[in-house]
C-alpha cells in the first residue's frame, strides 16, 4: 500500500513504522465494536482455572477488557491494594502471558474508591498500531507497539474534566485520522458550565481537533464508546451521554446531529445499530416517563444528514418499541442473528426480538450484575457474571442452554467483557488476566491483514475551514503555531490551507466577555511574551470568505504573581454584595469563584450559590510545569465550629488547609496518599501557605512540604509539613481548591505566586 508523503514524513518524525499496522481484537467490542466474533475459532467451552484449556494467567486487577494484536495482548490494570496502587498498560505475549513492556502510572486527585480502577480498555490503531489509553484520572496517552510513549493529554488538567467515585472510564477509539475521548469537563468562557463533552485528536499528535457538546446538565460520569456510520455523506458516530441522551455526533467536526433523551441518569451502554435508520439502546436508571428504572428502546433515527438549525431533538414518535423489563447500568448489549441478547442489573441474561422488543426468553446467572457485557463468538454467547462465574450458553431451539459455568479465584469479581484471538479466549477477573485455550498446543495466531489505507483527501469544493489546535495554553513565553485546513461540505479534508490563511485576535458576538488573548500573532503562530497577563481569546483565521477560529489561554507560568487588584467588580452576588468573576483563564472558576473588595484590598473567594459546587478545584497553569515553589494567601470564614477547607495543588498533590479539623494535610488521591500534621487555624484570619515538591536525587522518590503561618509574621525555617514518597509526581498543574460543607462558609485567597524552585 501508499501513504501520502507527509503522512509517511510524519510517522518518520514520531519513530513510528509507518507499515506496522495492526490486527485481532482491536477494540473492546471486536472487529465490529458489537462485541460479536465474526470468525469461527474453534473456542474452547471448558473454562475452568487449572482445566485442559487454561493456557496462562498474568496476576494483575482488572475490571475491564484487554485488546489483542498480531500476537500481544494488551490490557489496563492494577497492581496493589492499599497506598501502594498503581495503575498500568501492560503488553505480554499472546502464547506464554510473559510480560514484554509496560507503563505504570499512579493516580491523583481523583474521586475513586474502592479500587475502582482498570475499568477500561486500551484501544489499538488498526493503520499504524500504536495503542491508547486512559488513566482513571483521565490522563490519555499514545504508545507505539513497543511501549514508546508518543503523547499524553491530561484531560483534568487541560480541559477541567471532573471525577467521580466510580472510576469508570471506558475505551478510547480512532476513526480515520482521530482519537476519540469523552469527559465531563468545565473548561473556560463558553464551555465552563459542566457538561458531558467529546473531544477529537490527532491520533499521531495529540493536537485538540474539536470538542462538541451535544446535550444538557449531566447527572452520571458515561462510559460508552463511540459506534461509527454514514450518514448521508457525512461521517458520525453514536453513543450515550451523561445527561441521559442518545446523540448523532459528526467525526470530522464535531457538529452535534441530533439527541434523544432516553434516561434521567447517565448512559453507559455501547448502542447497536441493526439497520438503517434504526438504534437500539438500553440503560439502567430512571426512565423519564415512569418511576422504573431500565429500558430497552429501538428508535427510528434519521438516514439523511439533516438541514437546518443543529441538534435535532427527536422525539417520543422516534420510538419503534420499547421494552421496560430489561435494565443494564454499564453492560452492553449484542445483536445476534436479529435478535438482542443483554445481561441484566439483576443477573439475568435476556433475550428480545430486534424486530419487536418482544421478550423471547431470560435466565437467571446470578444475583446482580454491574459492568460485565455479554460476547459472542463461535455460535456461543460468553456470559462472565459479577460474583464470578463465566457463563458458556448456546441457544437450542430457541432457548439458552448452559453448555459450562466456571468459577474463577474466590472473591474476585468479574467486571470486563471477554475477548477472542485465534483459538483464545482472554477474560480479566478482578484477580489476574486469563487466557483460555487447548494446552496441547501453541496459541494460534491468525495471519495479519491489510492495514487500511489513509483516508484520501476530498477533491470536492472547499465549504469551510478548520484550525487545529482547536484550543491552546501557553504560559509566558511560549509560542503555538496553527494549521489551518478546508473542508468539504461533508467536513472532509480538502488540502492544507495555511499559507493561504489570514489570522486575527477575534471576539465572538455572543461571548460573554469580550476579552483577547495577551500575545503577538505572526502570520500563523502566536506568541506570548514574557510579561503576557493570564488572559483568555479567540484567533479566527480566514481564507476567502470562509473563517474558523481557535481560542486558547495564557495561564499562569514561572514567576507568575497576582493580587486580584486588577479584577474589576460590578456584579451582584444573591445577597446583594459587590462582587466581580475570577480570571478567565481559570479552569471551570466562573461559576464556582467570585472577587471580592474589603478595606481596598481585593481577593478571590469560592461562591455558595449550589451544594454541587461546594467543593471546586480549579487549574491555572498547565500540567507540564514541575520544580516550582506555590504559595498564598488563604482564609475561611466562619467560627470555631463551622470552618472550611481552603488549598493549593502543587505538581498533582493537594496541600490543604482543613480548619473544621485542625490540621494541614496533603494527599494526592484520599485514599492512595495522606498526611497530616496538627493546624489550629482560626477563622477569619489570614496565613500563609507555601507549597513544594522536590525530587530526590536519585531514584523515583522526594518530598512533599508545605509551610502554614499568620499573615505578616516571619515566614517560619521549618516546613510545617514534610513527607517522603518513594515514588512521587514528577509534573503538574498549579490549581486553587476550595471545600465548603453543605456550601455555609466562603475561604478566601490572596496574593498567589508561583516561582521556580532553586
Amino acid at each position: 500500500m501508499r501513504f501520502a508523503p507527509r503522512l509517511v514524513a510524519l510517522f518518520a518524525i514520531l519513530g513510528v513504522n509507518a507499515l506496522s499496522a495492526a490486527s485481532g481484537w482491536l477494540h473492546w467490542r471486536g472487529p465490529d465494536q458489537n462485541g460479536v466474533s465474526p470468525a469461527r475459532q474453534s473456542l474452547p467451552t471448558d473454562l475452568a482455572l487449572g482445566g485442559p484449556n487454561h493456557r496462562w494467567s498474568y496476576k494483575a486487577h482488572g475490571a475491564g477488557t484487554p485488546v489483542i494484536a498480531d500476537g500481544r495482548v494488551y490490557a489496563i490494570c492494577y497492581y496493589g491494594e492499599t497506598t501502594d496502587v498503581e495503575e498500568a498498560i501492560v503488553c505480554l505475549d499472546v502464547k506464554t502471558g510473559a510480560l514484554i513492556w509496560e507503563h505504570r502510572f499512579k493516580d491523583f486527585l481523583s474521586d475513586t474508591v474502592y479500587n475502582r480502577y482498570g475499568i477500561g480498555a486500551p484501544y489499538v490503531d488498526a493503520e499504524t498500531g500504536n495503542v491508547y489509553c486512559e488513566s482513571t484520572c483521565g490522563v490519555i496517552m499514545a504508545f507505539t507497539r513497543d511501549g514508546k510513549k508518543i503523547w499524553e493529554r491530561s484531560m483534568m488538567e487541560e480541559f477541567g474534566r471532573l471525577t467521580f467515585p466510580n472510576g469508570r472510564t471506558g475505551s478510547l477509539t480512532t476513526d480515520g485520522g482521530l482519537l476519540y475521548a469523552k469527559a465531563i469537563t468545565a473548561n473556560w468562557g463558553a464551555d465552563g458550565p459542566a457538561r458531558s463533552r467529546y473531544y477529537a485528536f490527532e491520533k499521531l499528535t495529540g493536537e485538540l481537533v474539536w470538542a462538541s457538546t451535544p446535550g444538557t446538565d449531566p447527572v452520571d460520569n458515561p462510559m460508552g464508546a463511540p459506534i461509527f456510520a454514514d450518514l448521508g455523506g457525512h461521517r458520525v458516530f453514536y453513543l450515550g451521554t451523561g445527561c441521559g441522551h442518545v446523540v448523532c455526533i459528526n467525526a470530522r467536526t464535531g457538529e452535534p446531529v441530533w439527541r434523544f433523551k432516553l434516561s434521567n441518569g447517565g448512559l453507559n451502554s455501547d448502542v447497536l445499530l441493526p439497520g438503517p435508520g434504526q438504534l437500539i439502546a438500553i440503560h439502567g436508571k430512571e426512565n423519564i416517563d415512569a418511576s422504573t428504572q431500565g429500558r430497552l428502546v429501538a428508535l427510528k433515527i434519521p438516514t439523511e444528514y439533516p438541514t437546518g438549525p443543529k441538534p435535532l431533538i427527536l422525539g417520543k414518535d422516534a420510538e419503534i418499541w420499547r421494552n421496560d423489563n430489561f435494565s443494564a447500568f454499564t453492560s452492553s448489549p449484542l445483536l445476534v442473528n436479529g435478535k438482542v441478547y443483554s445481561t441484566s442489573a439483576t443477573g439475568e441474561f435476556q433475550c428480545a426480538d430486534a424486530k419487536t422488543g418482544e421478550l423471547l426468553y431470560h435466565l437467571k446467572l446470578g444475583a446482580d450484575q454491574i459492568h460485565a457485557s455479554p460476547a459472542y463468538a463461535d455460535g456461543r454467547f460468553y456470559v462472565p457474571m459479577h460474583e464470578g462465574t463465566f457463563f458458556v450458553i448456546e441457544e437450542k431451539a430457541g432457548k439458552p442452554v448452559i453448555v459450562s459455568s466456571n468459577k474463577m479465584e474466590p472473591g474476585a469479581a468479574l467486571l470486563g467483557a471477554p475477548a477472542f484471538y485465534g483459538d483464545s479466549i482472554f477474560l480479566f477477573s478482578k484477580g489476574a488476566l486469563h487466557c483460555f485455550g487447548p494446552k496441547s498446543k501453541p496459541a494460534l495466531i491468525p495471519p495479519g491483514t491489510p492495514p487500511p489505507a489513509p483516508a484520501p483527501l476530498s477533491t470536492a469544493p472547499i465549504a469551510a475551514l478548520q484550525v487545529v489546535p482547536a484550543e491552546f495554553a501557553l504560559a509566558p513565553g511560549q509560542s503555538q503555531s496553527f494549521k489551518v485546513w478546508g473542508l468539504d461540505a461533508t467536513g472532509r479534508r480538502v488540502k492544507d490551507v495555511t499559507a493561504e490563511a489570514s489570522f486575527a485576535k477575534f471576539i465572538p458576538p455572543t461571548a460573554l466577555v469580550k476579552s483577547e488573548v495577551d500575545a503577538e500573532l505572526s502570520g500563523n503562530t502566536v506568541k506570548a511574551g514574557p510579561a503576557a497577563k493570564l488572559s483568555a481569546g479567540a484567533i479566527q483565521a480566514k481564507v476567502g470568505n470562509l473563517a474558523a477560529t481557535t481560542r486558547g489561554r495564557i495561564v499562569a507560568g514561572y514567576g507568575h504573581k497576582d493580587t486580584f487588584d486588577s479584577l474589576p467588580l460590578g456584579q451582584k452576588d444573591k445577597d446583594g454584595t459587590d462582587v466581580g468573576f475570577p480570571p478567565l483563564p481559570w479552569l471551570g472558576a466562573r461559576v464556582k469563584w467570585y472577587a471580592f473588595e474589603k478595606d481596598g484590598n481585593k481577593f478571590v473567594g469560592n461562591r455558595l450559590d449550589s451544594l454541587l459546587f461546594m467543593r471546586t478545584m480549579n487549574f491555572i497553569g498547565k500540567p507540564d510545569l514541575k520544580n516550582y515553589t506555590f504559595e498564598a494567601d488563604v482564609m475561611t470564614d466562619g467560627n470555631r465550629r463551622i470552618m472550611s477547607n481552603v488549598g493549593l495543588v502543587n505538581q498533582r498533590y493537594l496541600f490543604n488547609m482543613a480548619a473544621n479539623n485542625r490540621i494541614l494535610e496533603v494527599s494526592s488521591t484520599h485514599e492512595r496518599f495522606n498526611a497530616s500534621v496538627p493546624f489550629e487555624a482560626a477563622a477569619n484570619t489570614w496565613y500563609r501557605l507555601k507549597t513544594r515538591v522536590d525530587a530526590d536525587k536519585t531514584g523515583p522518590g522526594g518530598f512533599v512540604r508545605a509551610k502554614l503561618w499568620p499573615r505578616g509574621e516571619p515566614e517560619p525555617a521549618q516546613w510545617t509539613l514534610e513527607v517522603h514518597q518513594a515514588k512521587i509526581h514528577t509534573h503538574g498543574a498549579p490549581a486553587v481548591y476550595a471545600f465548603s460543607p453543605q456550601s455555609m462558609k466562603r475561604v478566601f485567597i490572596d496574593n498567589l505566586s508561583l516561582t521556580a524552585n532553586e
